[in-house]
């Protein structure tokens, strides 16, 4: 299904009103009129990847620096709120060859221009098994790092990843972070529907992630990572594909409460 889901300018963006980070200017690593990402999540709001290919090549990190500065100076001569300057984008940002120096840029020109606000990065937490990623990522001030179940049926089928994605390895290594990370989970309700190529049979499965038998196993896991927080959400703009609905408010709620009870911090957006 072809969708209006859009692409994200490059390399800063917006700012936009992030539902969980408020005034919020995007970073994004990835080429402006493509989408390059090691998950092709079903309910992600810049489209499939198959369907986003890019025909130009990723920002590099002097250009990077260089636009959000500008930025930069330009809110603070205007007197612009920012709250955060957010990695997020057109895909995965740790995948950026100069990730590391990238977030050192930001870090030195939020100092400068903008000392209150936050640095974030959104990621899929597909790379932090390379040293130098999670040493980047512990510069700064909200690592938030996606883990939206431990069924790894379910992640291939949803999140999408790589062959050699493995859940179980993905948590040791969010366990070396030491609570310095934020856990994001999105929660969802519906159906997905595939045909498969050569074959007229049309499967359904059920895409809910809320039920005990999802919800109980991410708990457990999220007692060995024990974050600084935890993101509970659903779908919040139109999904590439078809069938998917917004997880029910009081069942985010009744999951957020789970993971308050264990002592974590927690928030909900629905």
């Amino acid at each position: 299904m072809t969708s209006s889901t859009s692409l994200h300018g490059s390399p800063i963006f917006g700012p936009v009103h992030s539902r969980r980070l408020g005034v919020s200017l995007g970073v994004n690593l990835m080429p402006g009129d493509g989408k390059l990402c090691s998950f092709d999540c079903i309910y992600c709001e810049c489209g499939l990847n198959g369907e986003r290919t890019p025909c130009t090549p990723r920002p590099s990190r002097t250009l990077v620096a260089e636009a959000l500065e500008r930025v930069l100076a330009q809110r603070r001569e205007e007197g612009l709120p920012l709250h955060t300057i957010t990695f997020s984008g057109n895909g995965e940002p740790t995948l950026h060859p100069q990730f590391p120096g990238i977030i050192d840029d930001v870090l030195r020109l939020r100092t400068a221009y903008f000392p209150e606000a936050k640095v974030s990065v959104l990621s899929n937490a597909t790379m932090v098994h390379r040293q130098e990623i999670r040493d980047a990522l512990m510069k700064v001030d909200n690592n938030i790092q996606k883990l939206d179940t431990v069924d790894e049926e379910y992640i291939r089928m949803v999140d999408r990843p790589s062959p050699h994605y493995n859940v179980k390895r993905v948590i040791e290594d969010l366990c070396r972070f030491n609570g310095h990370v934020i856990i994001q989970t999105l929660f969802m309700n519906g159906t997905l529907t595939l045909q498969w190529s050569g074959h007229n049979e049309v499967e359904t499965y059920d895409v809910d992630n809320t039920s005990e038998a999802y919800v109980g196993p991410w708990l457990e896991a999220l007692g060995r990572i024990r974050p600084s927080g935890v993101m509970v959400y659903t779908i919040d703009r139109e999904t590439p594909v078809g069938g998917l609905l917004k997880a029910p408010r009081e069942e985010l709620d009744r999951i957020a409460e789970r993971v308050r009870a264990m002592g974590m911090h927690c928030t909900v957006s629905y």
